[in-house]
């Protein structure tokens, strides 16, 4: 797919999606996830207006971001974080939307402190399957369990609480529903800012579901393959 045609047929539905929804344009951030994209395709992407990209894997990640670091781009991290990784993370990220766990959180504050660097924006990742008892392996905390890591984050130096995150669940109550889904984690967000009213972000819908996404108040969407084509078979 010519990313040109990709980027625009993404902005319209977006464009769509935020009218349909009652709210301004600029509420609703596209980020790229440009995992198993070369770091050229990010290039031609920063061309045509884009600043936010993300990866899941560091490995890939670090030296995609090295390649393009003389340019004005900000970089989320949105996969599974083992805290070994975390050093080179924060090389480069300047969001992690994948925090699931209190230990995680105290190891990305300890090398923020350690860099002397802004503040690292994290958000916490949902994984509503878990209200259902299931999902037991894959990331991202229970609901009920958002209280306690918001406490922990914001008790900590060197990271910001920047919001919630959640990937439409496979299983349990809400598969099959995403704006189900994205309904609930707007409900969980509403109550994490009675903790911190400054954590904002709704980080939710990817290629699929970006309209169910943003009619249920995502402030920011990730698209990948929407915007560059179907993704090559990893070697």
């Amino acid at each position: 797919m010519e990313l040109t045609t990709g980027l625009a047929r993404v902005e319209e539905r977006i464009a769509r999606a935020c009218a349909a929804a009652g709210r301004a344009r600029d509420e609703v951030t596209l980020v790229v996830v440009s995992k198993t994209y070369p770091a050229e395709d990010v290039r031609i992407l920063a061309e045509l207006g884009v600043r936010q990209f993300a990866e899941n894997r560091d490995q890939e990640a670090a030296p995609k971001a090295e390649a393009c670091a003389d340019l004005p781009l900000t970089w989320h991290f949105v996969g599974q974080l083992q805290t070994n990784k975390v050093r080179s993370v924060l090389g480069y990220a300047d969001y992690v939307h994948s925090v699931d766990r209190v230990r995680l959180a105290s190891a990305l504050s300890a090398e923020a402190v350690r860099r002397e660097r802004a503040p690292l924006e994290c958000l916490i990742q949902v994984a509503l399957e878990k209200e259902s008892g299931l999902g037991g392996g894959r990331g991202g905390v229970a609901p009920d369990g958002v209280g306690e890591l918001a406490e922990a984050l914001l008790a900590a130096p060197g990271v910001r609480l920047a919001g919630v995150m959640t990937v439409a669940p496979l299983e349990g109550a809400y598969a099959g529903s995403p704006g189900a889904a994205f309904e609930r984690l707007a409900e969980i967000s509403r109550d994490l800012r009675s903790l911190d009213p400054a954590a904002t972000m709704v980080s939710a819908g990817m290629s699929a579901d970006v309209e169910e996404a943003i009619a249920a108040g995502a402030t920011h969407v990730r698209v990948g393959s929407a915007v560059l084509g179907v993704r090559p078979a990893l070697g």
